[in-house]
């Protein structure tokens, strides 16, 4: 059985991810500090780009739906109100599956303790404003 999910909450959720990568990793916020932490400059960021933007974009999506299907699981299990659901369960997922899973790899990669910080904020926003879209949606596909 495949939960129901709303399609246009799991659409805006992808975009609201795209809006947040480019505020967040932009010069004026994060950007220089992530460029020098992973060793990129102008020209390596310009060659490219498009490749992972489409991969994001994707894998976006995919986070988008598979959290609003959660979101229906777990609305089912705790019932009351689906927003503050929604958001709990991104949380819970976020830990126990980015987060967790991020800080292993950036450990055995020797990054930075600077750049899984900052890595892992933009994951946790990035999933909290999804799971706010989506929440305030609700489950009915439109």
């Amino acid at each position: 059985m495949v939960p129901e999910i709303n399609i246009w909450a799991v659409l805006l959720a992808t975009a609201s991810s795209m809006v947040v990568g480019a505020i967040w990793y932009s010069k004026r916020v994060f950007g220089t500090y992530w460029m020098k932490a992973v060793g990129h400059d102008e020209e390596s960021i310009k060659s490219g780009s498009a490749a992972p933007l489409v991969i994001t974009a994707v894998v976006s999506f995919i986070t988008a739906a598979v959290l609003a299907g959660a979101a229906a699981i777990a609305q089912n299990f705790y019932g009351g109100g689906f927003l503050p659901n929604t958001l709990l369960t991104s949380v819970i997922l976020w830990a126990g599956f980015t987060a967790a899973r991020m800080v292993t790899h950036d450990a055995f990669d020797r990054r930075p303790a600077g750049l899984t910080v900052l890595n892992l904020a933009h994951e946790l926003v990035t999933i909290l404003l999804m799971a706010l879209i989506i929440g305030l949606f609700g489950i009915n596909a439109a």
